[in-house]
């Protein structure tokens, strides 16, 4: 377990500066095109559905298959507030029971039901998409929580979409080296001490 003893098991790992932090979605082009018009997730997206934000460019570049699949051909870089990240995390309830960090079953089932956020950790990818030994957070947003998330907490949404398609070119064509100085420069974010313990991190 060299990977975990060198990075921390369970981080936040994300672009961020001293007011915002940058995640990442997938849709289709009619999704993208609307949301870069507004400058916010628009009609034909739907606030209804759970929306799914994942500070990890790699981990994105899995889910989507370096924006490949149907319906992910589309990655959108999006910049929202600290304080909007953090609110969302601390109304986040984590999608498995954790005896650790809920204690019983029945904390965690009254947690789920008040909670309108949330928060899966997932192997993190190196550049071949393979798992790595350390996690990476996903986090799901619903309810009021894609309100909020629509209407107040971002700053700015950029198509990082041929990026992510350089990257993938660069990996297939054996330049790691390259590919590897292509990617976002993602620092671990300093979750406040309650968020940490609420969502089980270990950094």
């Amino acid at each position: 377990m060299k990977d975990r003893e060198s990075t921390e098991y369970r981080a936040v790992r994300a672009q961020h500066t001293a007011t915002s932090i940058t995640v990442y979605q997938a849709y289709s082009a009619e999704i993208a095109d609307a949301a870069l018009a507004a400058g916010t997730f628009a009609p034909p997206f739907k606030r209804e559905r759970m929306t799914w934000i994942k500070p990890s460019f790699r981990w994105m570049a899995y889910r989507c298959g370096w924006a490949t699949k149907p319906n992910q051909e589309r990655v959108l870089a999006v910049e929202i507030t600290r304080e909007g990240f953090e609110r969302a995390l601390e109304h986040a309830s984590l999608s498995h029971f954790e005896p650790d960090t809920h204690g019983t079953r029945e904390q965690w089932a009254e947690q789920q039901r008040t909670s309108p956020v949330r928060v899966q950790w997932d192997p993190e990818r190196d550049l071949h998409l393979r798992p790595l030994g350390h996690r990476s957070i996903q986090i799901g947003l619903g309810g009021e929580a894609v309100h909020h998330y629509v209407d107040d907490w971002i700053v700015a949404l950029t198509d990082v979409t041929p990026a992510m398609r350089e990257t993938a070119e660069l990996v297939a064509a054996g330049d790691l080296e390259a590919a590897r100085a292509s990617l976002p420069k993602e620092d671990p974010y300093p979750l406040p001490e309650n968020i940490a313990r609420r969502l089980g991190a270990t950094g």
